[in-house]
């Protein structure tokens, strides 16, 4: 198997491909076992868990849901710290996949032929960025990392994606987070960005301690891991804000698409992803990125930019969509 231009891939950069392919089909499946087990609490209790019950907690197939998301989010975790991010993030993607043709034959949600387009060109992009993947740079110590995240274009980057979000969330949310769906997805986005940059250098250093350099003892360690749940938290808090006020179909795409370009952007910048690969390794991994990105908006396009360009930006959710409803919609999510 080659990648970066020719070179063979790196015995890291495999076992990135595989832990990201395993994480998107643990996370993909994940969804569509929670949501059987919360239809048959549902069943079971009387009480779905879109108005307050609680019953799926007892219910073993939700559970089982539960836990195949942890390991999938796990082998996501594990695989930024064998490969590059330009090649781990756009494979998440493949989760997507999962979950629609899973929901296709267990849930009998039909798979519409857009949707298999958009599964087509996921495939399709995916093999083209591992084809052309840039080599996981060798690295010894958090410290080097550090360095990395010190250096002048990437501080600017850090700056820019502070003071926007501070502007986002102090200016701009209060004012049209309630009617405007880029608010929310671009909080999400921007600080998920950082949030990936510091999940791989946490996670590199976790392997160089399990590999027997304890990387535990140096305070930059520490500092990533205070980074991250920083920024996971805010992830968190405003997709959750993202799902509550506006359809999950106009969320998913368009979060997907900024998180994805702003996380190979920070890599980029911070680990040099594409130094020493040639003009047309770089040229094909856009083009992968951009057929993926494609792939995810294709199936939501017609009823995405419907939504985007009509009222529902300005009244969002309608009445007839009930509390239950959306209760519903946002456990499901989880």
């Amino acid at each position: 198997m080659e990648g970066g231009g020719g070179q063979e891939l790196s015995t890291d950069n495999v076992k990135g491909i595989v832990l990201a392919l395993l994480s998107s089909g643990f996370i993909g499946a994940s969804f569509i076992i929670k949501k059987k087990g919360l239809r048959r609490a549902a069943v079971a209790s009387g009480i779905r868990a879109g108005v307050g019950g609680y019953s799926y907690l007892l219910e073993p197939l939700w559970w089982v849901g539960m836990i195949t998301m942890i390991v999938g989010e796990v082998a996501n975790f594990v695989a930024y710290a064998f490969a590059p991010a330009v090649l781990v993030t756009p494979l998440g993607a493949l989760s997507i996949i999962v979950s629609a043709v899973l929901a296709h034959f267990i849930l009998n949600e039909r798979l519409h032929a857009l949707g298999v387009l958009g599964c087509v060109m996921c495939i399709a992009g995916s093999v083209v960025i591992v084809i052309h993947a840039p080599q996981e740079q060798e690295i010894t110590s958090v410290r080097e990392i550090w360095n990395m995240a010190i250096q002048p274009a990437f501080l600017l980057y850090v700056a820019s994606v502070i003071v926007v979000v501070f502007v986002l969330v102090f200016h701009f949310s209060p004012l049209y987070g309630q009617s405007n769906v880029l608010i929310y997805t671009a909080i999400c986005s921007l600080m998920g960005s950082l949030s990936v940059m510091s999940v791989k250098a946490l996670g590199t250093s976790l392997k160089l301690t399990f590999e027997g350099t304890n990387q535990l003892v140096y305070p930059e360690t520490w500092f990533f891991m205070l980074v991250v749940a920083t920024c996971v938290l805010t992830q968190m808090n405003y997709l959750n804000k993202a799902l509550d006020t506006f359809n999950t179909a106009i969320v998913s795409p368009i979060y997907y698409v900024m998180f994805t370009t702003l996380t190979i952007l920070a890599s980029v910048i911070m680990f040099k992803d594409w130094s020493g690969q040639s003009l047309g390794s770089i040229t094909s991994e856009i083009c992968g990125l951009i057929v993926v990105l494609s792939g995810i908006y294709a199936p939501l396009s017609p009823s995405l930019t419907t939504r985007l360009n009509g009222d529902l930006l300005k009244h969002v959710e309608d009445d007839r969509n009930s509390d239950e409803e959306k209760a519903l919609r946002r456990q499901e999510m989880y």
